[in-house]
């Protein structure tokens, strides 16, 4: 621990300086476009004369240190894992809430995309603390300049989805895998709804089980369901009475299958518990805030 924390302090002196004001926020104080200072009428690259004389003066005042190479290599190694940890972030919370829908980790959040998301959030946390500490010169700046308004923004709605990951995973997180451990005998020795059914999907060595014709058949010995999934189409814990009609073999398979229950219409929809419609909530919320921190980052970057 001693050893990684030396390491990023080490590393934030190493990338620290002083932030220049030739920034798109000069020329919008001063009303200058980027040509003014710059050769490329976009910015950045060779000084004009003026933009010269403005380095210099930045430089005589203590607000401009020039990178050496290494430092230059290092802030875009830095970046670059920055950008990497964001984009599997976002793109595990898009394919858990949009393609596979919350109900699929209300069952009990999944271990490989847990493990994948707190990996990238804590990367999004030290690489984004060493981005922070290179590029801002003050405190000030982060309330003064559009820059620092923005990005106090995006760091405000990192820490809103960072603190709704932790309240998943220590609280909520625990009591949805301790409902799918209590006993089934008691719904399975006569009859299941859909939503008990559910459960049962062959994942993280939980039973597998489908519904055919109103019958419940264990499938979790079946080579043919590892996972609780049958060539990529087919999932544990579902009906499959109307996709079994268009299947290249007959009911046969299914039958020989040992019978655990009845699957029964249920009179209303269960109620969920409240740490179910939280986890819900912080669901959806997240994914939200992954297109509003998206936005944030266009007008940093385009506006």
């Amino acid at each position: 621990m001693k050893i990684s924390v030396y390491s990023v302090i080490l590393c934030a002196v190493f990338l620290f300086t002083s932030a220049a004001l030739a920034t798109p926020d000069y020329a919008m104080q001063t009303g200058y476009d980027c040509v003014k200072c710059h050769v490329d009428v976009i910015g950045g690259g060779k000084l004009t004369s003026t933009g010269e004389a403005f380095l210099d003066s930045m430089k005589a005042k203590g607000q401009y240190r020039q990178l050496s190479t290494t430092q230059h290599v290092v802030r875009l190694i830095v970046g670059y894992l920055h950008m990497v940890a964001a984009i599997v972030w976002f793109g595990t919370i898009m394919y858990v809430h949009i393609l596979l829908k919350p109900a699929y980790a209300s069952k009990g959040l999944p271990k490989g995309e847990l493990r994948l998301g707190w990996l990238s959030m804590i990367t999004l946390l030290v690489t984004g603390t060493l981005l922070t500490v290179a590029r801002m010169p003050n405190l000030e700046a982060f309330t003064t300049t559009r820059f620092g308004i923005l990005l106090t923004i995006k760091i405000a709605l990192f820490l809103v989805m960072l603190s709704s990951a932790l309240v998943v995973t220590i609280f909520i997180g625990p009591k949805m895998r301790q409902r799918l451990k209590s006993p089934v005998a008691a719904c399975l020795s006569k009859e299941m709804t859909g939503e008990q059914l559910s459960a049962f999907d062959g994942k993280e060595g939980r039973p597998a089980y489908i519904a055919y014709k109103g019958m419940i058949y264990d499938i979790s010995g079946s080579r043919l369901w590892k996972n609780g999934q049958h060539m990529m189409k087919h999932y544990a814990g579902t009906d499959l009475t109307d996709m079994l009609k268009n299947a290249p073999h007959g009911d046969d398979k299914v039958l020989a299958m040992p019978q655990v229950g009845m699957c029964v219409e249920s009179d209303r929809k269960p109620e969920r518990p409240l740490y179910e419609r939280v986890f819900y909530f912080f669901a959806y919320m997240n994914l939200a805030l992954v297109f509003i921190i998206i936005f944030v980052i266009s007008l940093w970057r385009w506006w």
